[in-house]
Parts: structure tokens; C-alpha cells; sequence
């Protein structure tokens, strides 16, 4: 197997707006991975998706939602990428919210592991609200090319 030298770069958040489908949506990327190598290393994309229930205007969640999934959110922001910085399982990409909808986004190392993690919290009914995830193997990193499109100019 082959052998990488590895720097973990320092999540560089920038905010985005968008609009999909004539919904608004808002989002948080991670500007540090639009140069990041060796990609290889975090080949997997690992996506998961949370459904709202208190939506207030365009599919947007209310306060008392986000009060609700946020923390979940960074609970499973530290479980996926693990508790060593210099050698995580996974790189923050995304967390966008969009017609009812909040979709947090990473590149693993690992994709066992992250699984593992995710059942977990299935199995033992840890979540305030229905999600679901998917994990596909992107060695290229196709699936970052619309997240990272602006990294550049927002750095």
C-alpha cells in the first residue's frame, strides 16, 4: 500500500447563498480542501441528509429547529472526523440548508469506520430528527467541484 505525507489544513469556512429549484438556500464551505492533496487519501464523499419539521418561510428551519439540529449536527461533525486533528478520519466539505432540508458533508479516509458511526447513532435512536446518509467513492473528488467552485475567490 501506498504511503502519503499528509498536512491537515485548518478548516477556512466561508458562507454561501444559493438558489436551487426556486428555493433559497444558505451554506457553509470549507475553502481549505479547493487546493488540498493528496486527495486519494479522502476518496470517499460522504453525505448526510436531515429532514426539518419547524420550517418557517421558502423550507427554511425556525430557531427552535435549528436550536434542535444544530448541536446534532456538531456531534456528528466530531464523531465522522474523530478525536485525533492531526490524523482525522474525515475533512469537513459543506453543511448546506435547503428546502427542508440540512446536508452536512465530508471526504473520508475511512469509510468503515464513518458507517460504523452512523449506524450507531441509527441503532440507538440518537438523532432529533429522520436522516439518512450516503457514502460513494470519489478518488477524483468530482462530487466537491460545485461546493469548491468560489472556495478560490472567498479565500
Amino acid at each position: 500500500m501506498k504511503e502519503y505525507r499528509v498536512a491537515i489544513p485548518q478548516e477556512d469556512l466561508y458562507l454561501i447563498d444559493f438558489s436551487q429549484e426556486g428555493q433559497p438556500g444558505v451554506g457553509v464551505v470549507n475553502a481549505a480542501l479547493h487546493q488540498f492533496e493528496p486527495k486519494v487519501v479522502f476518496s470517499w464523499h460522504l453525505s448526510v441528509m436531515i429532514e426539518f419539521a419547524d420550517l418557517i418561510d421558502n423550507g427554511m428551519p425556525s430557531k427552535s429547529e435549528r436550536e434542535l439540529v444544530d448541536p446534532f449536527c456538531d456531534r456528528v461533525d466530531s464523531l465522522i472526523k474523530g478525536t485525533d486533528g492531526k490524523r482525522p478520519n474525515a475533512l469537513f466539505l459543506a453543511r448546506l440548508t435547503w428546502n427542508e432540508t440540512r446536508e452536512l458533508i465530508w471526504r473520508v479516509h475511512d469509510p468503515e469506520a464513518a458507517d460504523g458511526i452512523l449506524q450507531g447513532i441509527i441503532e440507538e435512536h440518537q438523532f432529533p430528527r429522520p436522516f439518512n446518509y450516503e457514502m460513494e467513492h470519489d478518488p477524483e473528488w468530482e462530487k466537491t467541484k460545485w461546493h469548491l467552485k468560489d472556495a478560490e475567490s472567498n479565500r
